[in-house]
């Protein structure tokens, strides 16, 4: 698993995630069904693509009660098809239940997103260039979009705000230029003791011949560049800097980018418009 997803993280979301759902209790199924029974359900797939979140509906199953008893034959990153049975869940209806829709929502779109992400990669196979997500992501489901990602074969950009400097056009704009940006900070990671890398974006090759004069970055974004500026971005940086392509990147268009030479490319489309895969969970004997 990445290094953002830890048991505890893993039940706080849980948790808060079924009291949205569930609040002071499901009345549906204790109006309608005995308290004590028993019974099973299976996951169904309905589309074709790439699985992800298996180990997340393990847990969430786990969580609801610990008494589940589960049969997973299918594992996050596998392939599916119409119809293939990812696990079968028994024991109390009740928690089955309660657990159901939590359990198909993350499934859902953590697999579209992984399945997307395939399809990225697929795309730029025949080059160096690595795909990245980046913080487009549903507010406070990033760690399972990003995790999906990581699953479907995609490499996670920052986290969150605090774990990287990542100087974009409004930071610029403020600061008053790329190498004001980057002159100041530098100096508040002196100043707070602070280890983290430092990313900036440039909008053209004058501001990339700036970053590069600042030198001490970890990578440079380029931004919304045409193909031939970004050909010549990458002959003038010529290997010494890692280079990030992003803005608007398509299935459509991301292969030609990749052919620039670029090191990485960035796609928000990851998780901000992906398709969710159809699942279900039917009672079963």
């Amino acid at each position: 698993m990445p290094p953002y997803i830890t048991e505890q993280k893993l039940v706080e979301f849980i948790s808060s995630a079924l009291l949205e759902d569930v609040g002071n209790g499901d009345h549906t199924s204790l109006s309608a069904i005995a308290a004590s029974q028993q019974g099973k359900a299976q996951l169904i797939f309905k589309d074709k693509g790439t699985i992800a979140g298996m180990a997340m509906a393990k847990k969430i199953f786990e969580v609801v009660d610990p008494t589940l008893k589960m049969e997973l034959f299918k594992k996050d990153g596998d392939s599916v098809n119409f119809g293939d049975i990812g696990l079968i869940v028994s024991g109390n209806v009740h928690a089955i239940l309660k657990a159901e829709r939590l359990v198909l929502n993350c499934l859902q779109r953590m697999s579209g997103i992984a399945t997307l992400t395939q399809q990225y990669i697929s795309a730029i196979k025949h080059t160096k260039a690595k795909l990245l997500d980046t913080r487009k992501t549903t507010p406070n489901f990033r760690l399972a979009e990003k995790w999906a990602v990581a699953i479907g074969g995609g490499h996670n950009h920052r986290y969150g705000l605090y774990d990287m400097i990542l100087l974009k056009d409004n930071h610029i704009d403020y600061a008053g230029g790329v190498s004001q940006a980057i002159k100041a900070s530098k100096k508040y990671l002196f100043d707070n003791q602070l280890d983290l890398k430092i990313e900036v974006e440039v909008r053209n090759l004058q501001e990339l011949e700036i970053a590069m004069a600042e030198g001490g970055l970890y990578r440079i974004m380029l931004d919304n560049m045409n193909l031939l500026d970004m050909n010549q971005a990458v002959s003038m940086v010529n290997g010494k800097i890692p280079l990030e392509a992003s803005g608007g990147v398509t299935l459509n268009t991301i292969a030609a980018i990749a052919e620039t030479g670029v090191d990485y490319i960035s796609v928000g489309a990851l998780t901000h418009s992906v398709k969710s895969m159809d699942i279900s969970l039917k009672a079963c004997k």
